[in-house]
């Protein structure tokens, strides 16, 4: 373990160079959100006071934006499906089959030293921006619903990474994976609740996108926050996030495995 403890500790320092422009970027990256929160207060603007829009309040749906901001910076991969796939491209993970050290363990290591710098960053502006919007913020009921929220958002960053981790792994088959890596960017913007929470839905559309595994990234931890997410639902969501996790883990092994059986280096 002292080996991968090594990994994060050099994924931080190579991280901490790049910290303004962390700052910068989760900054900025409250734009979009500011212009949301604008148009769902128009929306709301003529509806009687604490009018009720598919299962949400004015402050809920405000709330519900701020939190996806928050998971989403602990969560998100930034820039590992891209480094993934150029280490295979380029011959990069030539070195670990040679060496003691588990690439998946190690690209596991850098993103957990990436998110913990990128997300100190972002909760600055974003902390400024959830005190602006704290007559709306509602946050968890109880440090029961709080510690769910956190375990969800545990599983949530696991199962981030090993779906950007195997996106990345078709780099063995293809020369070029761009195009895969932005179809499931698309497919996760639309479907883990980034873009509106996902039961405003049609109930059926809802339910059948309750078995993919893009729910479990923002709409599930960020319904639990809010209390939108409990009982019944609750542990069936966490049956099911945990499923993916684990899923998506046993597709990357194989993934790898098999291609490491195309896999080709000369020289170096």
């Amino acid at each position: 373990m002292e080996k991968y403890f090594h990994v994060v500790g050099l994924g931080i320092q190579n991280t901490l160079a790049y910290r303004v422009n962390f700052l910068c970027r989760a900054a900025f990256g409250l734009v979009p959100l500011a212009g949301t929160l604008f148009l769902w207060k128009a929306i709301y603007a003529d509806r009687p006071t604490g009018a009720i829009l598919g299962g949400y309040t004015l402050a809920q749906m405000i709330s519900y934006y701020l939190l996806v901001t928050v998971v989403d910076s602990i969560t998100a991969v930034a820039e590992d499906d891209w480094q993934i796939a150029a280490d295979i491209k380029d011959g990069g993970v030539s070195q670990f089959l040679l060496k003691p050290m588990d690439y998946l363990g190690y690209r596991l290591c850098l993103y957990g030293a990436g998110r913990a710098i990128y997300t100190t960053m972002a909760l600055i502006p974003v902390s400024f921006f959830i005190l602006f919007q704290r007559a709306s913020f509602v946050g968890p009921a109880d440090p029961q619903t709080f510690c769910l929220a956190l375990f969800s958002i545990f599983l949530a960053g696991l199962l981030q990474f090993f779906i950007a981790y195997t996106v990345a792994l078709m780099a063995f088959w293809v020369l070029d994976v761009s195009t895969f890596i932005f179809i499931q960017f698309a497919l996760e913007y639309l479907a883990s609740g980034h873009l509106f929470p996902l039961d405003i839905l049609p109930p059926i559309l809802h339910r059948l996108i309750l078995l993919t595994p893009y729910p479990y990234l923002l709409y599930f931890p960020v319904g639990i926050s809010l209390g939108q997410i409990r009982g019944h639902d609750l542990w069936r969501g966490f049956i099911l996030q945990a499923f993916w996790v684990v899923t998506a883990f046993v597709i990357a092994r194989i993934m790898w495995a098999r291609g490491l059986r195309k896999y080709t280096a000369v020289g170096g």
